[in-house]
C-alpha cells in the first residue's frame, strides 16, 4: 500500500515538474517574441491552468539571472533585457538614443508628475510658452499620449504618458519616478526650498478624471458656446 501511494506522489511530482516546464518554455516564447512587456494576467492566459504564473516566472528569473539575458519587470509586465555588465558590447549596434532638448525634457517631466495636464498648465508651471513642436517630439516617440478633454472654456485636451514611456525609462509603474528627497539626495535639487515646494505623486490611471470628457473627434471645430 505504502509503494503504491509513494508511486502515486512521484507521478503526480512529475506530472507537476513537466506541467512547469512547459509553462517555462511557453513564457519564454512569448516574451521573446513580443516587443513589448507583457503582464502577468497576459502570459497566465497561454499556460496550463494548474501552473501558478507566479512560480513560472520566478523559475525563469532564476535560470536567467546568469545569463546574457535576463527578465526584468516594466512598465507593469515583464521582458527580456541585456545583462547590465553586457551592455556595452551591444553599444555600437544599439539605435542611437533619441536626444531632447531642454524644453522636451522639462515638458516630458511635468506630464509625467502632473498628468492629465494641458498645455496651458503645462507652460504656467515651466513659466514659458511651450513650441507645439516640443509636444509633436513627445507623442512622435511615443511616450506621451491625448488623454481627454478639460471640462473647462475652450476644452483643451490633456495629456499623459504612456506605458513606451515606462518601458523606454526602465521604470515598472509611475509612482517609481523619484520623488523631492531623492530628487534632493542626487543632487537635481541644491540650495534653500521654499517651503511650499512640493514634488507630486505621479498618477497615470488611464481612466478619465471628472473634470476630463473623452476626445472626440479632433479635427471638428468646437460649438461657439465651447470654446468661449
Amino acid at each position: 500500500m505504502a509503494v503504491a501511494e509513494a508511486e502515486r506522489e512521484d507521478e503526480e511530482d512529475w506530472d507537476a515538474d513537466e506541467a512547469l516546464a512547459r509553462a517555462c518554455r511557453i513564457v519564454e516564447a512569448l516574451l521573446f517574441a513580443s516587443v513589448q512587456p507583457l503582464s502577468a494576467e497576459d502570459l497566465a492566459k497561454s499556460v496550463p491552468a494548474n501552473v501558478p504564473i507566479e512560480r513560472v516566472i520566478a523559475e525563469l528569473q532564476q535560470t536567467y539571472a546568469l545569463r546574457g539575458v535576463t527578465l526584468h519587470r516594466v512598465a507593469g509586465g515583464y521582458a527580456f533585457r541585456t545583462a547590465p555588465d553586457l551592455a556595452y558590447l551591444l553599444a555600437p549596434e544599439a539605435e542611437a538614443p533619441r536626444k531632447l532638448s531642454r524644453a522636451a525634457l522639462e515638458t516630458l517631466a511635468i506630464i509625467a508628475y502632473h498628468q492629465p495636464v494641458t498645455r496651458a498648465e503645462i507652460e504656467e508651471i515651466r513659466g514659458v510658452a511651450t513650441a507645439k513642436g516640443t509636444l509633436d517630439i513627445l507623442l512622435e516617440a511615443g511616450w506621451v499620449r491625448l488623454r481627454g478633454r478639460r471640462r473647462s472654456p475652450g476644452r483643451p485636451v490633456t495629456f499623459g504618458t504612456t506605458p513606451a514611456f515606462l518601458d523606454h525609462f526602465g521604470l515598472d509603474r509611475i509612482d517609481d519616478l523619484p520623488g523631492l528627497e531623492e530628487l534632493k539626495g542626487a543632487g537635481f535639487i541644491e540650495g534653500r526650498l521654499a517651503k511650499d515646494l512640493t514634488v507630486p505623486v505621479p498618477d497615470d490611471d488611464p481612466g478619465l478624471r471628472d473634470d476630463e470628457d473623452p476626445l472626440g473627434d479632433l479635427f471638428t471645430p468646437l460649438d461657439d458656446g465651447d470654446a468661449s
